[in-house]
């Protein structure tokens, strides 16, 4: 609910510079690649350094480039299965850059041999509740419940790695647990639904 609030607050935000991008001539493309490479640059430059302050602003900045490239193709009617095909394919890529590069930050410079686990948890669990998403619609089945969806995990991530960054004692670790559990029990959950509405089409269908 809060994720939707936020979205269309944003969307009324990057209304009038999606405007002005669409009038020199920049589509929606464009800024998708954009905020996708400066994730994954800033990920893997700045958080395996250390630089975890910085390293989470410069990405929430460039994550910003998911509701402006959505504002843009909607004021352009430039939305196709394309566009929708590259903007989750890049948001894949970009959140496991995020993750990854805190994982390489633990295991390596950072000594949190612990945290780089519950990290690495984190990454493979957000990749699953996506293909779970993904895999259960081309079945013919919806499968968009959970508590920990991609919106809340950014937030997580950002916020407690941010503020860890600031010098805030114990954030990361709580937030990197909460969200491991969090992406765990979201795999449960669609797993469950489809299960359900699988069930729910009869016998032949859970062979």
């Amino acid at each position: 609910m809060l994720a939707r609030h936020l979205k269309a607050f944003f969307n009324a935000l990057f209304t009038p510079l999606a405007r002005g991008l669409l009038r020199i001539g920049v589509g929606p493309d464009v800024i998708t690649w954009i905020g996708a490479t400066g994730v994954t640059a800033a990920a893997f430059g700045l958080y395996p350094r250390g630089e975890l302050f910085v390293g989470s602003l410069v990405i929430t900045a460039f994550v910003f480039s998911d509701t402006l490239d959505g504002t843009m193709a909607r004021l352009s009617g430039r939305s196709s299965r394309w566009g929708a095909f590259l903007d989750s394919t890049l948001d894949r890529i970009a959140d496991g850059s995020v993750l990854g590069g805190l994982v390489l930050w633990f295991a390596m410079g950072g000594d949190e041999p612990v945290l780089a686990v519950l990290a690495l948890v984190c990454l493979i669990g957000g990749m699953v509740v996506s293909y779970a998403r993904a895999r259960a619609e081309g079945l013919g089945m919806t499968c968009n419940v959970g508590i920990a969806e991609r919106s809340e995990r950014l937030v997580v991530v950002l916020l407690a790695t941010g503020l860890s960054g600031l010098g805030v004692p114990y954030v990361q670790a709580v937030g990197l647990w909460l969200l491991a559990v969090a992406t765990v029990v979201t795999v449960g959950q669609r797993m469950l639904e489809v299960r359900r509405q699988v069930a729910l089409d009869g016998p032949a269908a859970t062979q």
